[in-house]
This record gives C-alpha cells, structure tokens and sequence, in this order.
C-alpha cells in the first residue's frame, strides 16, 4: 500500500500537479508555482488587494542576503492580513499574535521551481489552543487557498 501512495505521488509531481497543496510537515502548505517569485508575489498581493486584505510588508530575502556578501536563490516573503478574521481568532488565544498577519513565502528550490509556503490555519489553531473557532479558520483556510491559487496558476 504504501508503494502505491509513493507511486501516486511520484506520478502527480511528474505530471506538474498544478498547484495542488503538498504537505511540507510542521503545519506548512505549499503550493507549485507557474511564475518566478517575483511573480508570484505580485500576483498574490493582487489578489489579497482585491479582497480587501491588509499588505503589511514585502521582503526581499535574496537582495537581504545579498546585502551581507551571501548568495540565496530568490526568495521572497509577503506579510499580509484581514482583521476581521484574524482578530477573533487572537480574542480566542492572543498568541495567535505571534502568527498574525499571515505570510506566505515564495522561494525557488535548488531545481528552479518556484513554490509559495504558508502556515495551514489548522496547525496555528492547533498551535495556539484555539477551539471553536471553526468558522473563522474556515474562511481563512478558503481565503488562502483561493489567493495562493490565484498568485501560482498558469
């Protein structure tokens, strides 16, 4: 059995696999991207704009590492939010502070793909002790799940 999840796995990364989340472990998502990252991001802020969202930073890590005589593949993080759904979830357990507003990383791996990483809402629920809250970690699940799918298709 567990040959065959291997086998469908390699199958379904062999074919592109859109942009279908993959698991990374440690509460992480992350999504194949058809853009550099540059890109990328310009495309999910876009997006977040449009929803309404709150674009609270923008970092160049590659012109970062650069700046200290390192090299980096291009890496790039977007720190963004929406307080009417992120505050319920801090009025739960104000920790979820530390992990709000949200970010969404995208970084080129050592093969050139570009991928867009974030924190699942389950696992900084999970994090944080927070419980009942199902609602408003269903809507930040749909939201990032629609805007990460917006900044990676084709």
């Amino acid at each position: 059995m567990r040959s065959l999840i291997v086998l469908a796995l390699v199958i379904v990364t062999l074919l592109g696999g859109a942009s279908a989340p993959a698991s990374t472990g440690a509460g992480l998502v992350s999504k194949r991207s058809a853009h550099k990252v540059d890109q990328t991001l310009d495309r999910l802020e876009a997006a977040l704009k449009d929803a309404g969202a709150k674009i609270v930073a923008r970092l160049d890590h590659t012109a970062e590492a650069k700046a200290i005589g390192q090299s980096m593949r291009p890496t790039g993080l977007l720190v963004f939010g929406n307080p009417a759904v992120g505050a319920p979830l801090m009025l739960r357990n104000q920790t979820m502070g530390i992990d709000l507003p949200m970010k969404a990383l995208a970084w080129e791996d050592e093969r050139g793909q570009v991928w867009l990483t974030y924190n699942a809402p389950a696992y900084l629920a999970e994090r944080h002790g927070v419980s009942g809250s199902t609602e408003a970690l269903e809507a930040m699940r749909k939201g990032l799940e629609r805007f990460t799918d917006a900044a990676t298709r084709p």
